[in-house]
């Protein structure tokens, strides 16, 4: 049971490696987003920030898992000359 709980652990470590840099990363840009189109606090500033959020977290999410694979190919290439 051990060994099956360290494979779930390794097989998905990728996935919520990415959501925990992925999530304050969107949530940070929404904020910086919304303050410089919209100033700092207006109506409906929570649902606006929240619906912005939830479109662009999938969408940055989704781009994070196929980018870092080849940032670090490029990368491991770059060190290894």
């Amino acid at each position: 049971m051990a060994k099956f709980a360290a494979n779930m652990k390794i097989n998905y470590f990728k996935y919520i490696n990415t959501f925990f840099v992925v999530a304050p990363m969107t949530l940070l840009m929404t904020v910086i987003a919304m303050i410089l189109n919209n100033g700092y606090i207006h109506e409906d500033w929570v649902k606006q920030f929240f619906s912005s959020w939830l479109i662009m977290f999938p969408i940055a999410y989704v781009a994070a898992l196929i980018i870092i694979p080849f940032a670090r190919k490029v990368t491991n290439r770059l060190f290894q000359q």
